[in-house]
């Protein structure tokens, strides 16, 4: 009988991958099997089988008896796979009764041979199915526990994971809590960039030089700009009056440059002609500079008197104050039908040529007034008391409550009902520096024809110079009910207008309660 190497495959020493194929499992169906093959040195299928052998287990001897019983033929086609599978099937070893089985009478047809591997030449040839009609073995084989030698892992691994390696979700999670802690850190990191920037957004952009600078550049000066400093006028207000007048780009511009350069610098009161787009230095210098002061400028203030603003002309013009004084003295002289002229000396700023006289500057400011009262549409036959109502009114209220205060008045002369305005108490007093809101005891009850306090209607004459929108407010009263007012905060001017005595009482307490807390705020 051949030996059984001659029915093995012979593969080139040289290949590369016999070994490999050597190795791999036989795909056929779990039945026992007849291999004489040695196994791979070092594989635990040759421990095994040592170990076997050590202890006198039959198990080897049943392989060779059935090897050297079993008939082979060169003309047996072989079984092969042709794609191995990924995880090859491990034969497992016949039980005791299945050997009784294999060794047994008479041998087996060609057709029942187990699969045996076949030869590099023949790896591409279909696998032959094994007969059915082949008689089955006595018994059915007991399977032993899976050999571990036999398959793809015994290949590249020596040996099996005890454990089995589950998926690492911790990294996962860590970075999913890293991504957290990231976009946490630039939240809050752009929460605090936003809040840093709307507080010192502006310092920083001055310091890095971003935005629109406060200062025009030199060399942009053009036109004239006319700019007013009254008396007592320090940096910031000078400051404020320069931007007014388009001379300089920014309203503290000039201001900072003082602070900076000269924080004890002196100015002096007039009109000074100046051009718009000056930088601060170039400001600075041109009113230090005598020659841009108009001494012929003359400014009247709103609100003001004829005693208040004779002397203001006098210091500006040269005039000595007796010959101005002689100047007003009759209205009649400028057309005016009145005992006095105050209230036509309107509040502006007048320049004058050289060598005008003191009739003709008090002609100019009644001019002036004629000049508001027919944009108002007030007739010459009404100029006087359209006059005197305006001049409380500018003495009285903000610009913005002008035309209630208007009505109110009106309201009051409609019922004859006194007008018992602060402002014509201390006007006919002579205390006008106590204020809008109290008077004096003295004041209230001094029986001069101002005092509407104890006399009913107007005033005899007008008791200020009023603006623009006084004389038209004056003219134009808005509609409403109200009888009585009060200015409840001097700092921001607010006033309460009511209908009943009732509710002016309350308003009142208010003025109290504010006067009270603010001792210096002006109350008395």
């Amino acid at each position: 009988m051949p030996e059984r190497e001659s029915a093995s495959p012979q593969h080139d020493p040289d290949a590369r991958l016999g070994d490999l194929f050597e190795n791999l499992p036989d795909p056929s169906p779990q039945i026992p099997v007849v291999d004489d093959a040695p196994p791979a040195p070092g594989s635990r299928r040759a421990a095994r089988e040592a170990a076997a052998a050590a202890s006198g287990a039959a198990a080897p001897t049943a392989h060779a008896s059935a090897s050297s019983e079993r008939p082979a033929s060169a003309e047996q086609p072989a079984s092969v796979e042709q794609n191995p599978p990924a995880e090859p099937t491990i034969a497992a070893e016949p039980s005791p009764p299945a050997e009784a089985a294999v060794t047994s009478s008479a041998p087996l047809p060609a057709s029942d041979a187990m699969p045996v591997q076949a030869t590099a030449q023949t790896e591409q040839e279909a696998a032959t199915p094994i007969d059915a009609a082949a008689p089955a073995p006595t018994s059915t084989p007991t399977p032993a526990a899976p050999a571990l030698g036999g398959g793809l892992d015994d290949l590249f691994h020596d040996d099996h994971d005890e454990h089995p390696r589950t998926p690492k979700k911790k990294r996962r999670t860590g970075c999913l809590v890293a991504l957290i802690i990231v976009l946490a850190v630039l939240g809050g990191l752009a929460a605090g960039g936003a809040w840093v920037w709307n507080t010192y957004g502006d310092k920083i952009s001055d310091a890095m030089g971003w935005g629109d600078p406060k200062d025009w550049e030199p060399g942009l000066a053009t036109g004239e700009a006319m700019v007013t400093i009254s008396e007592g006028d320090t940096g910031q207000p000078v400051s404020a009056a320069l931007y007014e007048a388009g001379v300089t780009r920014t309203e503290d511009v000039f201001y900072d440059y003082l602070l900076e350069e000269d924080p004890n610098a002196t100015f002096y009161p007039g009109v000074y002609r100046l051009q718009k787009k000056m930088t601060a230095a170039a400001a600075l210098e041109a009113l230090q500079n005598p020659d841009n002061k108009l001494e012929n400028t003359v400014s009247v203030a709103e609100g003001g008197t004829i005693a208040s603003i004779l002397p203001s002309i006098a210091d500006t013009m040269g005039f000595p104050i007796e010959e101005l004084q002689a100047a007003v003295a009759d209205p009649g002289v400028y057309g005016v039908a009145a005992q006095s002229l105050e209230g036509w000396l309107f509040p502006a700023v007048y320049t004058f040529d050289p060598g005008v006289t003191s009739t003709q500057v008090i002609q100019r400011m009644v001019d002036r007034t004629r000049e508001s009262l027919a944009a108002a549409g007030v007739p010459d036959a009404d100029a006087e008391r359209i006059l005197t109502i305006a001049s409380i009114i500018q003495r009285e209220g903000r610009t913005d409550d002008f035309a209630k205060v208007s009505r109110v008045i009106q309201n009051r002369l409609d019922i004859d009902m006194k007008l018992q305005m602060d402002s014509t108490a201390q006007y006919g007093y002579g205390s006008l520096h106590e204020g809008v809101v109290s008077s004096s005891k003295e004041a209230l009850e001094d029986p001069n024809p101002w005092n509407t306090y104890v006399n009913t209607g107007l005033p005899v004459t007008p008791i200020a110079s009023a603006s623009d929108a006084a004389i038209d407010a004056a003219m134009h009263p808005t509609d409403g009910p109200w009888l009585y007012f009060v200015t409840v905060n001097l700092e921001t001017g607010e006033t309460v207008f009511s209908t009943t005595y009732e509710e002016h009482q309350a308003a009142i307490k208010q003025w109290d309660a504010w006067c009270k807390a603010n001792p210096d705020g002006g109350c008395s």
